[in-house]
């Protein structure tokens, strides 16, 4: 196979415009929404860029002045986890649900589309968004590779009283919830997606050594720790080809990262309120079953001059 460039994988599911208006990714961002023709002109304006359209003329007036953007409606990958339509009446929701990111790209804050007008759902794998060239995944001529996207949750759910219709997310997030605690799934018969059991686990401690505040280690509160293909520290971030998994360590800066896949990996981490990118000078092995301990690792924070 030539050399070629990937610069985008996703699912996109388009809905019935005349059934699915009403937008939902969170419990403060969910909207009705604007039609796809207020977005075209004489009805919409197009800005800085084709994504963002002033809403000049909209079908209905209520949408007179807004600006209009599918970037509007992104998130972090970490949050990225359930977001759909409802169709009012009859009340039925159309939910996409990712049960995990091990198979996306950029690592836990990297921000990328949801649902936007049309109406689009899209479950996004790989992509430029937020960080153009960076992120284009680039082939060798001859080069091999195989990655597993997915698989992805499509949940429909319906309420009998229209008075209840908004409940619908309440309930789609829910059902968000059991799908994590399912992962990875057992019915995936690939010999490419391992199952529970034929993944493994690193648990640990970390800890911040900031000479400016402390003498003494500090525990790092709510730091990002995760696993993802050898680098350099912080390379994560542009990292597209491979796996990665995160968690958040707790109050004494404990961590615990499960159903990892088997494979070479580094560990890295960053923790809010202190400068510097973390990564462990060991690299780390994951083999079905495997459980490591990393006891009291420490990140040097770079002193803040003011």
């Amino acid at each position: 196979m030539p050399a070629f460039n990937l610069n985008e994988t996703r699912i996109a599911f388009m809905l019935s415009i005349e059934k699915f208006r009403y937008m939902a990714m969170a419990d403060d961002r969910q909207r009705l929404m604007p039609l796809p023709e207020d977005r075209v002109p004489p009805r919409g304006k197009e800005l800085a860029y084709p994504e963002a359209v002033l809403l000049v003329d909209p079908v209905e007036p209520e949408f007179k002045g807004e600006v209009d953007d599918k970037y509007q409606y992104s998130c972090e990958n970490k949050d990225n986890k359930v977001h759909g339509f409802i169709c009012l009446d009859p009340p039925v929701g159309f939910w996409q649900i990712t049960p995990s990111n091990e198979f996306r790209t950029g690592g836990p804050i990297k921000q990328d589309l949801t649902s936007h007008v049309n109406p689009t759902t899209l479950a996004m794998f790989m992509s430029t968004h937020y960080g153009g060239q960076d992120f284009v995944t680039q082939f060798e001529s001859g080069e091999q590779w195989k990655k597993v996207f997915g698989p992805v949750f499509i949940y429909l759910n319906s309420v009998a009283d229209k008075n209840d219709t908004l409940s619908l997310w309440d309930d789609a997030k829910e059902r968000m919830h059991k799908e994590v605690d399912c992962w990875p799934y057992s019915f995936a018969s690939s010999e490419d997606f391992p199952k529970a059991d034929q993944r493994g686990a690193i648990r640990g401690r970390l800890l911040v050594n900031d000479r400016c505040i402390s003498k003494e280690y500090l525990s790092a509160k709510g730091a990002f720790v995760g696993l993802a293909p050898p680098g350099n520290a912080g390379s994560f971030q542009k990292e597209c080809k491979g796996y990665q998994f995160w968690t958040n360590s707790d109050d004494e800066g404990y961590f615990s990262i499960q159903n990892v896949r088997p494979g070479g990996y580094n560990l890295y981490a960053w923790v809010p309120g202190f400068i510097g990118d973390y990564k462990y000078e060991k690299s780390i092995a994951i083999t079905a079953g495997s459980n490591h301990f990393t006891f009291s690792i420490s990140l040097h924070s770079l002193p803040i001059f003011k």
